[in-house]
């Protein structure tokens, strides 16, 4: 009978928590993992239109869409911006001559 009261117990407990770790893992789900499922050429054509409209401020105009999908609770638009932004950060490191190719030019 103890055993019971500890399966039902535990039961409600589960009941009663229900919506608090739902919402925790829909929200896992819209910001974490879903915006990885967005196809890498999509995020590739957005960060090429981003760098031809704005130039040198696309990164900080991603920042800015970012931070417009936080500021509206859109979790997965966020996660969208966020690698959109970041692409655009190793598109340009990636453009960018390295030190050493820099110092054997000026040679």
């Amino acid at each position: 009978m103890g055993t019971l009261k500890d399966v039902l117990f535990w039961l409600a407990i589960g009941a009663a928590t229900a919506p608090i770790w739902g919402a925790l893992l829909w929200e896992l789900w819209e910001g974490g993992v879903q915006p990885r499922l967005v196809p890498r050429a999509e995020i590739d054509s957005l960060a090429t239109a981003m760098l031809a409209r704005h130039g040198d401020r696309a990164e900080e105009m991603a920042f800015i869409e970012e931070d417009r999908a936080w500021r509206y609770s859109a979790s997965f638009e966020q996660g969208k911006w966020r690698r959109v932004r970041k692409r655009i950060e190793r598109m340009r490191s990636d453009a960018r001559p390295s030190l050493k190719e820099r110092r054997a030019s000026s040679v």
